[in-house]
C-alpha cells in the first residue's frame, strides 16, 4: 500500500503536530494495521510534559503512544494466522527471542526490547503502522478494536494482580485510581479477590472505581488511609496491596495498612525513582515485596476477559478525541486530570 498517512509528532516540549509519513511496508513476517484507537497513557504524557522517564529520553521528532487496536489491511507473505480483515490488539514490545529471560518466557524483561513510544522508538499515534503479526492478536467478533487498545494496559492490571497472586477470599488495596489502577481493580475484581478497596485524591476517578466495581473507596485527602484501611478490615490490615500511584505516600500507607505476611506490588513509578520507606516495619510484618514491569504472555488471557464478559473494559474510558486535535488531546489530558480519567485518541 502506498502514499502518505497522518502522523502526530512531537516536535518539543509540550508540542505536537500532524505531518504527513510514508505509509509502511509489512516486511515477510509482518502485519500492515490500519490504526483505529490508541489509548493516551500516563508514560505518554509524561514524555509530552518533561521529556524523559528515568534514562528514557525523547529526542524530538518523535511519535507517542502504544496503546493501538485496529485492522489488518496487508499482510506479510510468512503470515499464516492474520488475514486482511481481521481486526487486532497489538502488543508494543518485539524482543529478541534468544537471551535467558526470552528463552525463559520472561520476555518482558529482554535487554533488546523495541517498544512503541520508548525513546528512540517511535509509537503509534498515526494512521498506519507495520508490526509483527506474532504481536497482532486477533479480536473475537464482539470486541471492539477501541477495546483492543485498552488490552495493553490491562494487560499490566493482569500482571500485577498475578504477581501479587491474587485469589478468592482475600482483601486488596489498590493506590491510584488512574488507567493502571483501574484496570488492576478489574482484574482483582474477575480473579474473584473478595473485596477491593481503591485509594486515590480525585473524586472523579475514585466515582470510576465504584462505578467498575470497587468495594470500598478511600480519598486520601480527606481522610486517613491508614486508619480507615483499619476500620474497614477490622483492624486486620488488607492481605494484598497495589500501588499503581508510585508515590513515597501510598507506599508507606499500604506498608503500614498490610496485615502481617501480606504481599505488596509495585507497578507506579515515583518521578526521582527513589523513596524512602518504613522497611523495618515490613520487616517485623515480614511482608513480600514484588515489583511488575510492563507484562508477559497476557494478551491472549485479557483478550479472552473482555469477550467473556468477565471484564467490562470500555468503561474506563471518559474522553475520546481527534488525530487531528492531538494537541488539545495532551495538553487536556497533562493539565485536566482530575477529570480526564482515560482518554483515547480514535484515528479513521
Amino acid at each position: 500500500m502506498d502514499g502518505m498517512m497522518k502522523t502526530a509528532v512531537m516536535t518539543d516540549i509540550m508540542e505536537v503536530e500532524i505531518q504527513q509519513r510514508p505509509i509502511p511496508h509489512p516486511k515477510e513476517n509482518e502485519v500492515l494495521v490500519k490504526v483505529e484507537y490508541v489509548g493516551i497513557c500516563g508514560s505518554d504524557l509524561h514524555y509530552y510534559e518533561t521529556g524523559r522517564i528515568g534514562d528514557f529520553v525523547v529526542e524530538p521528532p518523535f511519535v507517542l503512544g502504544h496503546e493501538a487496536g485496529g485492522t489488518v489491511v496487508e499482510a506479510g507473505e510468512n503470515v499464516k494466522h492474520l488475514k486482511v480483515g481481521d481486526r487486532v490488539a497489538m502488543e508494543p514490545g518485539k524482543t529478541c527471542g534468544q537471551c535467558e529471560f526470552c528463552k525463559s518466557g520472561k520476555y518482558n524483561l529482554c535487554k533488546d526490547v523495541v517498544f512503541f513510544a520508548t525513546p528512540p522508538v517511535d509509537g503509534v499515534f498515526q494512521e498506519y503502522v507495520a508490526h509483527e503479526a506474532g504481536l497482532c492478536f486477533k479480536l473475537p467478533d464482539n470486541v471492539s478494536t477501541m477495546e483492543g487498545a485498552l488490552i495493553e494496559p490491562l494487560a499490566v492490571g493482569m500482571h500485577a494482580a498475578n504477581q501479587g497472586g491474587a485469589h478468592l477470599g482475600q482483601t486488596a488495596v489498590v493506590t491510584g485510581a488512574g488507567c493502571i489502577g483501574l484496570v488492576t481493580l478489574l482484574s482483582l475484581k474477575a480473579m474473584g479477590v473478595s473485596k477491593v478497596i481503591v485509594v486515590d485524591v480525585m473524586e472523579k476517578r475514585l466515582r470510576k472505581a465504584l462505578e467498575l466495581g470497587a468495594d470500598v473507596v478511600i480519598n486520601g485527602k480527606e481522610e486517613d488511609t491508614v486508619a480507615k484501611l483499619m476500620e474497614i478490615t477490622g483492624g486486620r490490615g488488607f492481605d494484598l496491596g497495589i500501588d499503581t500511584a508510585g508515590s513515597q505516600i501510598t507506599a508507606t500507607q499500604l506498608i503500614k495498612g498490610a496485615n502481617k505476611g501480606a504481599t505488596i506490588v509495585f507497578v507506579g513509578y515515583s518521578p526521582s525513582g527513589l523513596m524512602e520507606l518504613p522497611i523495618g516495619m515490613a520487616l517485623d510484618k515480614e511482608l513480600t515485596f514484588k515489583t511488575v514491569f510492563r507484562y508477559r504472555n497476557i494478551y491472549p488471557m485479557a483478550i479472552d476477559a473482555v469477550a467473556s464478559g468477565k471484564i467490562n473494559i470500555k468503561n474506563i474510558v471518559t474522553d475520546y478525541f481527534e488525530l487531528d486535535d492531538i494537541k488539545n488531546a495532551l495538553d487536556s489530558c497533562v493539565h485536566n486530570k482530575a477529570d480526564i480519567v482515560k482518554g483515547v485518541i480514535k484515528i479513521g
